[in-house]
């Protein structure tokens, strides 16, 4: 039987978390500070003589992250030294966590989590053509490593797309635990990625398998040498990255050149869309972790004391949100995701539906959910991406509108043209509605008298319809349309103008 070549993939993410000091000092950690160098103290300087203390903050959030991950939370943990040398730490060694990490195991998407500890974050370079300097602001600010254990894929194309998956879930997490902004952008949220391509005769159900009743087995199959890929700063950068690099590695397998695959560091170049080698792998023995004699060992539920059962308790999360919308609305997935995504939009469209519940019969008012997230998720976030100066409508207003496009009282298009203007200004609907034309004429007299004015005004295009000509229909309803600047109900009208021509 054949060798396949299968993708395997697990993920190092940091994120610094948003409290308001560094992790070892009273330093304010602050990731808009412009001026370098300005919160930086002996402490996270690492001057002789001083001790660092334990940011209790820190520890909190972490906590919170691993119960909403279905994580163990440690009862014992402690803080190691892990030793290398870098000009952007002071101390030539950073502290951080290694035999016992305050939260192990757990589960988010596709993966499984192996941990998530703390350490301290470094300082920032900034590289010239003369000289380098180095902006401690940064140095010592917590920060978060999440861990998870190595995937088996069937595709070079479900691999990546699935990390990338995993790290957009772990942000939105991380966001609305309120443990970190985790802007990519701003360098809080860091995607790193551990890539190995397995070669097997097994299939992809026998390995999966294998992960959950052997996970000892399994690790054995893995390929020994692995490739980790960093400068990830963005969702797309990752996907990219990864799917480039376990090409790589089975283009170098199928030409016999498979020694060339090495553990090593590589970073991704965005300009030439690839892979460049940066330096050997280490291993954690190269790291001289040693535990940290400054810093006492401790017991989580010593620390909090009667704070304890207050870190548990947990705000709604997204995969929670989604069951909830999924069981009470009737809303497509796609517009789910955009709530979710944007949490604050998510929260008004929830405030409105609850305005929307007093105006519409109980008996439509799935339906009219389904339009309201209609025209919230196509025009309204449309109109945003257009214009800047856009802002969210009243809830109640907006909840009006909806209401009367479903009691036929407003045509889609005067109902578009209402929103447009509520995300620039405030006004009574109806009063606008009426004054500028927009409620829509559902009387059936009136809309005949109009349509026989427009049939005996365009004969050649009645011929048309009358010869067979379906199309010529709506040119016909268009006319009315434009003599009633489009407030006539359109399926009356279409009604209308056949019986008319019957």
């Amino acid at each position: 039987m054949s060798k396949k070549y299968y993708p395997t993939v697990g993920l190092e993410i940091h994120a610094e978390l948003n409290t308001l000091r560094k992790m070892f000092c009273a330093c304010l950690n602050n990731p808009d500070e412009e001026k370098p160098n300005v919160n930086i103290c002996p402490v996270c300087m690492a001057h002789p003589g001083t001790l660092p203390v334990p940011n209790l903050q820190a520890i909190e959030k972490v906590v919170r992250v691993g119960l909403a991950l279905g994580s163990t939370i440690a009862d014992f943990t402690e803080f190691d030294r892990k030793n290398y040398f870098y000009p952007d730490i002071p101390k030539g060694y950073q502290i951080s966590q290694y035999k016992y990490p305050i939260v192990s195991g757990g589960h988010l998407a596709d993966f499984d989590v192996t941990r998530v500890h703390l350490e301290e974050d470094t300082g920032t370079n900034q590289h010239g053509t003369d000289a380098s300097l180095v902006d401690f602001n940064r140095a010592g600010v917590p920060l978060m490593e999440l861990v998870t254990e190595p995937v088996t894929f069937a595709t070079n194309e479900e691999a990546s797309h699935a990390a990338s998956v995993f790290a957009k879930e772990y942000q939105l997490l991380l966001q609305y635990l309120g443990a970190s902004d985790a802007n990519m952008e701003k360098g809080e949220f860091r995607v790193e990625a551990n890539i190995s391509l397995m070669q097997s005769t097994k299939d992809i159900a026998e390995l999966r398998r294998l992960y959950v009743e052997d996970r000892k087995s399994y690790y054995e199959t893995l390929e020994p040498n692995r490739v980790e890929v960093k400068n990830l700063n963005s969702f797309k950068s990752a996907e990219k990255a990864i799917h480039f690099e376990l090409d790589r590695m089975r283009d170098l397998y199928e030409e016999g050149r498979g020694a060339e695959v090495v553990q090593e560091t590589r970073g991704w170049d965005e300009a030439k869309q690839i892979t460049v080698s940066q330096r050997s792998k280490e291993n954690a023995a190269d790291y001289r972790y040693f535990p940290d004699p400054d810093i006492p060992k401790f017991k989580l539920k010593e620390l909090f004391g009667e704070n304890f059962e207050k870190v548990e308790a947990l705000p709604e999360l997204p995969t929670q949100m989604r069951e909830r919308y999924t069981s009470s609305f009737e809303i497509k997935e796609e517009d789910i995701e955009v709530y979710i995504n944007d949490k604050k939009l998510g929260q008004w469209f929830e405030s409105m539906i609850t305005i929307l519940t007093t105006l519409v019969p109980q008996s439509s008012l799935k339906d009219a959910v389904v339009s309201a997230s209609n025209f919230t998720t196509s025009d309204l976030v449309g109109i945003f991406a257009n214009d800047t100066t856009a802002s969210l409508p009243d809830a109640t207003a907006f909840a009006t509108v909806v209401s009367m496009y479903k009691s036929s009282e407003l045509s889609s298009r005067g109902a578009k043209d209402l929103i447009l203007r509520l995300t620039k200004e405030a006004f009574d609907i109806r009063a606008v509605a009426e004054s500028e034309g927009l409620i829509q004429k559902n009387d059936p007299e009136v809309l005949r008298a109009i349509a026989k004015q427009v049939i005996d005004q365009n004969p050649a295009i009645v011929a048309d319809f009358k010869g067979g000509k379906d199309a010529a229909l709506m040119g016909l309803v268009g006319r009315v349309m434009k003599e009633t600047k489009g407030s006539a109900n359109p399926e009356l009208t279409q009604s209308v103008i056949r019986e008319l021509l019957a």
